[in-house]
């Protein structure tokens, strides 16, 4: 069962990730991306492999060690819970990226390398998008307004 969750992870998200970057601009696309619950999918699946875990996975998280994470992360549930954690954040930094990038006019040919690295490599498409933008100027409505968060 863990293989099948851990196959089934990226595949779920799959279909949100190819509407940011190949749809951008089709209307359904910014209707389904606005909702945060396009991660709710990778979430079950996360919840399915910690939950009956959760007595390994707690000391590993609440106190963590090197051993400790590498011990839990060495086992295919505790590698199939983290997979599906990383899949959850990039979904979820992704989509306030594309939301973003919309407010702030930022090319859809900028934007597609940017959400691949994100899926890629998560904190590294993060910081890519972080530079894109800082060179696009906030949307005039949200000037004056408080930085907007995550959400």
């Amino acid at each position: 069962m863990t293989g099948t969750l851990f196959t089934l992870t990226f595949a779920v998200a799959a279909p949100f990730w190819a509407l940011m970057i190949l749809l951008p601009r089709w209307v359904w696309t910014v209707r389904i991306v606005t909702s945060p619950l396009i991660v709710a999918p990778v979430l079950v699946i996360y919840a399915v492999l910690v939950v009956p875990a959760f007595g390994e996975v707690l000391p590993a998280v609440a106190a963590p060690t090197l051993d400790g994470v590498r011990d839990l992360l060495g086992t295919a549930d505790g590698a199939a819970a983290a997979w599906a954690h990383m899949i959850a954040f990039d979904l979820f930094v992704g989509r306030w990226a594309f939301l973003d990038s919309r407010e702030r006019r930022v090319p859809a040919l900028v934007m597609a390398p940017v959400l691949v690295l994100t899926i890629l490599l998560g904190p590294l498409g993060l910081a890519a998008y972080l530079g894109v933008r800082a060179r696009w100027a906030p949307p005039a409505a949200a000037r004056g307004r408080a930085p907007q968060h995550l959400g």
